[in-house]
């Protein structure tokens, strides 16, 4: 696996999507993978299966299908011939226990995961696909898979080629969504997590606190991790710190401030315990830095909440519309002089459409916020920007790598279709604010990603259901929470935000 800003996996071999046991080959003699691997190298079974009256295509769980005879090497195959009495009485035995085991497994999976694949005609691998259905915080179309946008006469066409496997497009400050594609699609969140890191962390530590760095403070990186260059031994004030998360996306600075807030554990809890109170129902957090780890998940929809609440930080849209800085660097000793003198080095922002680049312009009124890359999350990006009094928000998650800088591209086309449909759509949902008991409108996700009901839609189950005085009070307690949601909405429907800090580059 990776970090962040396109630095390369320390993984390389596996593929994105791909949980820690995945494995593409084996050997005859002994395989150990992940179980999911398992059920994925049992899929020759299933016209077996099928004669049981079991379903097979619940095997190709987190695993690309192939042929059994793909797992293995040709050297591995001349080391295990065929045909003889023995192999073939020992391959009918493990036959039947893949078979059992097979059974049992699929008994106890349930429902398949939203990361499910199938192969396409030539073994290559299928995109995933999302979820059926997904949480409906913020509004029921939300929850829809598929691209949702309801364009009203004279309104433009959303923009073509669109890659990414989820985006959404919003006014930051109403909270509407203009447009969404698989919005609660959970998915790696790569250093776009850092935000929500930033939510957690950032009002807690004075901006001048300097902390000297011990070896425990970098302790549990994961390899490959991107590193804005903090040395142990030497000292750092927060306000270098956050520069290093901000634009160098730095795990090295992530981790030092999460052991200035307690360490790493106690700053995972309260990082999930603030996506709760952000109803970033689609967020589940196991490292402060959005390193690959599997299960560690969140959505377009989370992503632009944490975005959102970042920003009403004066020195978070400060740290985010930063182009570039000063980084402290390592003391050193003058070998003529006898005197230690500690330097700096420059540093520039990896937000593309805030710096450019080759094929990249820098966004007009771009003010941040966060890029990431890793290996299972591809490039993910949450922008800001404003044009006259408008300011848009946008995330989109895991684009087509085949273009260079994909998601910035992307990103840029649906900030300009967001500006240029102003007043010309109707919204296909809300972003959820603080304190909002609603949730934006929806209801939180239930177990394993499926989505609640909303109020409308608990009214209208109610009022199927007998008369009588159960019947009446889910009625009413329905009824209450349709009237509580349209005020809520009516309350929360604007969420100013401050003015955007901007630095001059150079």
């Amino acid at each position: 696996m990776s970090s962040m800003a396109g630095v390369p996996s320390g993984a390389a071999g596996r593929p994105p999507g791909r949980p820690a046991g995945w494995s593409a080959a084996g050997r005859c003699a002994a395989r150990t993978p992940h179980w999911p691997t398992a059920l994925g190298e049992l899929g020759y079974l299933n016209p077996w299966l099928a004669g049981l009256g079991v379903p097979g295509a619940p095997m190709g769980l987190y695993v690309r299908r192939v042929p059994i005879s793909s797992h293995y090497s040709a050297p591995a195959a001349r080391a295990c011939p065929r045909g003889t009495a023995r192999t073939r009485r020992t391959a009918a035995r493990g036959g039947l226990a893949s078979a059992a085991l097979a059974l049992c497994l699929l008994a106890a999976a349930g429902a398949q995961p939203s990361y499910a694949e199938e192969n396409e005609p030539g073994g290559r691998p299928a995109e995933p696909k999302p979820p059926a259905q997904m949480s409906t915080i913020g509004g029921e179309q939300l929850g829809r898979p598929g691209t949702q946008v309801n364009l009203k006469e004279g309104a433009p066409e959303l923009p073509e080629k669109l890659s990414g496997r989820s985006w959404i497009v919003s006014d930051a400050e109403s909270g509407r969504v203009l447009a969404a594609h698989n919005a609660h699609w959970r998915l790696p969140p790569a250093s776009t997590l850092k935000m929500l890191f930033a939510d957690t962390v950032l009002p807690k530590l004075p901006k001048d606190r300097s902390h000297k760095v011990v070896p425990s403070d970098l302790e549990g990186m994961g390899e490959g991790s991107s590193l804005v260059g903090v040395k142990e031994g030497e000292s750092y004030t927060v306000h270098d710190l956050w520069l290093g998360v901000f634009l160098r996306s730095g795990n090295d600075a992530v981790h030092v401030l999460s052991a200035m807030n307690g360490g790493v554990p106690k700053t995972v809890r309260e990082m999930n315990e603030k996506a709760r109170a952000l109803h970033a129902d689609d967020t589940k957090v196991l490292s402060p830095d959005g390193y690959d780890h599997e299960g560690q998940v969140s959505s377009a929809y989370d992503l632009t909440l944490f975005a959102r609440s970042g920003l009403q930080n004066e020195e978070f849209r400060e740290y985010a519309a930063t182009a570039t800085a000063k980084f402290p660097g390592e003391t050193k000793k003058d070998k003529k002089t006898g005197k230690t003198k500690r330097g700096s080095f420059q540093i520039q922002n990896t937000n593309r459409l805030l710096t450019g680049d080759v094929g990249v312009d820098p966004y007009p009124g771009i003010a941040g916020v966060k890029n990431g890359f890793t290996t299972n999350a591809g490039n993910t990006f949450t922008g800001v920007a404003q044009r006259g009094d408008r300011v848009l928000l946008v995330t989109v998650m895991h684009p087509d790598t085949k273009e260079t800088h994909s998601v910035y591209k992307e990103a840029a086309k649906l900030l300009d279709w967001g500006f240029d449909a102003d007043g010309k759509v109707e919204p296909v949902g809300l972003l959820a604010a603080p304190g909002d008991a609603t949730n934006g409108g929806g209801a939180p996700a239930g177990k394993d990603g499926e989505a609640g009901g909303s109020g409308a839609r608990a009214a209208a189950h109610a009022a199927d259901k007998p008369s009588g005085g159960a019947g009446t009070a889910l009625g009413i307690t329905a009824g209450v929470l349709v009237v509580l949601a349209l005020v809520a909405y009516g309350v929360h429907r604007r969420w100013p935000l401050p003015e955007l800090a901007r630095r001059r580059r150079g």
